[in-house]
């Protein structure tokens, strides 16, 4: 089988970190109400920085870290759902800003599976094409743009952040995906994207084109029950899956990193996987709060710094959100 060897991974976090206490002053809540439900005692929020900027820095740190010259970069692949462009893309941008001269750009919206999806991808051009040899797969969000801080079933959950790795082809290596959305429930988890419309055209005809039932503009809206069924469902399907595809055991896994949504997500998810000993899944929301299709990229560079990772280790990553999409990868660091 040909899959994939993570070279080095990088982070960045926004330097203004926020408590829980300074959502006093907007929203009726405490800090003991926000981590009784959430797990989240923190999390960093973008004063000005970009998209692009927390996304580049990442990227940088991943490139350095692992020794890896810039103009080695086949392809920037960036997974994304709060742009600062639709055009140019946040590939472009980071290409711009690293001076990757060399490297293809795509941009992947797939909220918070995105950098899932986008591990994925790299390893599906790496598979498919000699040509493309280094991959920097970069997860950046700047969630806060599209947060109402009036509305405390959803300002207290999200943060801002980037993380990056650097990936290449390994032939012979464990690799297993899976993956899938229910585009019927998208509305569960929804921002519309403020647009325009040409003084052209009828526009009551307009009003008959189909709309989520609750959609609240430039803000993000979630229904925070459906979400929950949702990803306690799918979370603990996609363990199996994987390990049934490469014909492990849960219990042969050596780390799980989770999408950080939210612990109680996390925590029944995991009452499906008996088998999984719960010290191999890896949570440090309680300092970040929800960063979307970062989260595990984040969370990947923070266990690669403490050498919790050693080459040969089965890993999982794992995620599901916005979509609602899913998807999940078991594969060999």
């Amino acid at each position: 089988m040909r899959g994939i060897t993570i070279v080095s991974t990088g982070s960045y976090l926004p330097e203004d970190c926020i408590p829980n206490e300074a959502f006093v002053k907007y929203v009726d809540t405490s800090d003991e109400w926000i981590r009784t439900r959430t797990g989240i005692q923190s999390r960093h929020i973008a004063n000005g920085e970009p998209t692009w900027y927390m996304g580049a820095q990442a990227g940088k740190k991943a490139l350095e870290s692992g020794g890896v010259a810039v103009e080695d970069v086949d392809l920037i692949l960036v997974s994304c759902c709060t742009p600062d462009y639709m055009t140019p893309s946040m590939a472009c941008m980071i290409q711009r800003e690293l001076g990757a001269v060399n490297a293809m750009c795509i941009d992947l919206n797939s909220a918070c599976s995105g950098f899932v999806h986008g591990l994925d991808t790299a390893r599906r051009y790496l598979a498919a094409d000699e040509d493309v040899k280094t991959v920097l797969l970069v997860s950046t969000e700047r969630l806060s743009q599209m947060v109402d801080f009036t509305d405390r079933s959803v300002c207290v959950l999200l943060g801002d952040g980037a993380g990056a790795c650097v990936v290449r082809r390994k032939e012979d290596a464990l690799y297993a995906f899976t993956g899938g959305a229910d585009g019927a429930s998208g509305g569960a988890l929804n921002v519309k994207y403020p647009r325009h419309e040409s003084p052209f055209g009828d526009p009551e005809k307009r009003k008959a084109y189909f709309e989520f039932p609750e959609v609240r503009e430039k803000f993000l809206y979630m229904d925070g029950r459906e979400v929950y069924r949702f990803s306690t469902r799918v979370f603990p399907e996609m363990v199996k899956t994987c390990c049934e595809k490469l014909g492990i055991s849960v219990e042969q896994l050596d780390h799980v990193v989770p999408h950080q949504a939210n612990y109680r997500i996390v925590d029944t998810g995991l009452k499906n996987l008996p088998g999984l000993d719960r010290e191999k899944v890896f949570l440090n929301l309680e300092k970040y709060g929800n960063t979307g299709s970062a989260s595990i990229a984040i969370a990947l560079d923070e266990m690669n710094g403490k050498g919790m990772l050693r080459r040969g280790d089965k890993v999982a990553v794992m995620g599901f959100g916005g979509g609602l999409t899913y998807a999940g990868i078991v594969f060999e660091w």
